[in-house]
């Protein structure tokens, strides 16, 4: 894969945040790949550990439900960075992550990872802080789960995944059901009441969010 996607890649949040020669030897460690729809990029319980970033595209990601039934959890867009890292004092990989698009993505391996470290130890302070970020937007699922009512995950999880991005979510409404436990039929019916409020638009598998703020304060309100 050319470097000239490279820049790409650095201007990613997580790797922005970098000092520029951590940064730039993050970039050299690690593999950039084009990925078709459908691939796995990790399964739960892998033993190889380390980090993905996404350049262009989206990745699903699943975790296991009781009776080894997949469920869909998140859906990460372009400029999103995950992982963990088992020279960290972590395990095997706690989530699936499959490709939902022609995707580009960035990886870093363990012992890229290591490599780094050994010249820019800081760097597993900044992988703590990714997984924190990680550990954070898992809790806050749960406690929308527990706290809100079906709409209210609905619009919860419209306004957390256009934060991440533009505004435009590409998503299938029956991913985004799956995401927040219910029917296609029940979202399918809220999207409709978004779309004549206003607050978003919907073309052929995706949604886009032109109010994040209305959302918001919509939950506010609840």
């Amino acid at each position: 894969m050319s470097a000239d996607f490279l820049p790409r890649v650095a201007t990613i949040p997580w790797f922005a945040r970098q000092p520029a020669d951590r940064r730039d030897a993050l970039l050299r460690e690690g593999r950039l790949s084009r990925r078709q729809t459908g691939e796995w990029m990790h399964g739960e319980g892998d033993e190889e550990t380390g980090v993905l970033a996404v350049v262009d595209g989206s990745l699903k990601v699943y975790g296991q439900a009781p009776g080894g039934r997949e469920a869909l959890i998140g859906l990460l867009p372009a400029g999103t960075v995950i992982g963990q890292s088992a020279a960290f004092g972590g395990g095997p990989r706690i989530v699936t992550a499959i490709t939902a698009s022609p995707s580009l993505i960035f990886t870093l391996s363990d012992s890229a990872l290591r490599r780094v470290a050994a010249v820019h130890p800081g760097l597993w302070e900044a992988l703590g802080a990714l997984v924190y970020g990680q550990l954070r937007l898992n809790v806050q699922a749960v406690a929308e789960l527990v706290a809100l009512k079906p709409r209210e995950r609905l619009i919860s999880r419209l306004a957390q995944l256009s934060a991440q991005g533009d505004g435009q979510i590409a998503i299938a409404q029956a991913d985004l059901a799956e995401m927040i436990g219910v029917t296609r039929k029940a979202v399918n019916g809220w999207l409709s009441e978004l779309e004549a409020a206003g607050l978003i638009t919907r073309g052929y598998g995706v949604i886009r969010v032109l109010d994040a703020g209305r959302l918001e304060r919509i939950l506010e309100q609840q």
